[in-house]
C-alpha cells in the first residue's frame, strides 16, 4: 500500500523539475494526481510519463479564469482534493538598477498572486484533514544577489503558510512551506549566464553547500510526501528545507 493511496491531488507547475518529480511520487504512492502546466506539449509529455492516475490542465495560475476552470474540471473529475501542492513559480536574475515593472509584475504574479488564489479556489474542494503545501526556497531566508523580486515572493509564501495554517486549522487541513535550496532542474541550469555555462553552475553552487552538492528533484519530492502524508499529521505552518545545510550550517 502507497502513503498516499485513494487521495486525490493537485501540483501545480507539474510538467518539469520540482513539480514533475512531486506528481511522480505521488503516484507512485497511489493517488491521483492532477497537474497543470502552461504548455500543453510539455504537459501531455508529463502525463504520458506518469501514467493513468495523472491528469494534465492547461492552465495558467496567474490568471483568475483559468484558475476557475482548473477547479471545474477537478470538480467535474474527482469532486474534492486532498493534497494541494502549489509550486508553479518564475524566477529571473536582476539586480536592483535593473528592475522593471514587468519583471515585478510577472514575478509576483505567478508566484504570490497565483500561489494565493490556487489555495482560495481549492477551499471548497478540500476535505477536512487536507495538507496544503506551498513551494517556498531558500532565498525567502538570505540575501542573494540579483534576486529581490524573486525572493521576496518566496519570503511572502513562507508567510502565507503560517497565516492559512492558522485560518484553517479548525477544519484540521495543514499547510506548510517547502524551502529547496539549489536542485539540479531546467530552471535552475536556465540562471547560468551564456559566458558561465549550464555545467559550470551546478559546481558553483556545490561548492556554497556543506553536503558539496546540489540536490535532486526526487529528494524534494520524498519531502512533499512527507508533508502530504499522515507522516506529519501534527505539522502546520512549519518550513521545511531541503536545501544540503545551506541556511541551517
Amino acid at each position: 500500500m502507497g502513503q498516499l493511496d485513494g487521495k486525490i491531488g493537485l501540483v501545480t507547475g507539474g510538467t518539469t523539475g520540482i513539480g514533475l518529480a512531486i506528481a511522480r511520487r505521488f503516484v507512485a504512492e497511489g493517488a491521483t494526481v492532477y497537474l497543470t502546466g502552461r504548455r500543453q506539449p510539455e504537459l501531455d509529455a508529463a502525463v504520458e510519463t506518469l501514467g493513468e492516475r495523472a491528469i494534465g490542465v492547461q492552465s495558467d495560475v496567474s490568471h483568475l479564469d483559468a484558475l476557475d476552470e482548473l477547479f471545474a474540471t477537478v470538480q467535474r473529475g474527482s469532486g474534492r482534493l486532498d493534497v494541494v501542492v502549489a509550486n508553479a513559480g518564475v524566477g529571473e536574475l536582476a539586480r536592483l538598477e535593473e528592475i522593471t515593472e514587468e519583471h515585478y509584475r510577472s514575478t509576483f504574479d505567478i508566484n504570490v498572486k497565483g500561489t494565493i488564489f490556487t489555495v482560495q479556489k481549492a477551499l471548497p474542494l478540500l476535505s477536512d484533514g487536507a495538507s496544503v503545501i506551498v513551494l517556498s526556497s531558500t532565498n525567502a531566508s538570505m540575501g542573494v544577489p540579483a534576486m529581490t523580486v524573486y525572493s521576496a515572493t518566496k519570503a511572502a509564501i513562507r508567510n502565507l503558510a503560517r497565516t492559512w495554517a492558522a485560518e484553517l486549522a479548525g477544519r484540521g487541513i495543514r499547510v506548510n512551506a517547502l524551502s529547496p535550496g539549489p536542485i539540479e532542474t531546467p530552471g535552475v541550469r536556465g540562471l547560468a549566464a551564456p559566458a558561465q555555462g549550464e555545467r559550470e553552475l551546478p559546481d558553483r553552487l556545490a561548492d556554497a553547500l556543506p553536503l558539496s552538492r546540489i540536490g535532486r528533484p526526487d529528494e524534494v519530492a520524498a519531502a512533499a510526501l512527507f508533508l502530504a502524508s499522515d507522516q506529519s499529521s501534527f505539522t502546520t505552518g512549519a518550513e521545511l528545507f531541503v536545501d544540503g545545510g545551506l541556511v541551517q550550517v
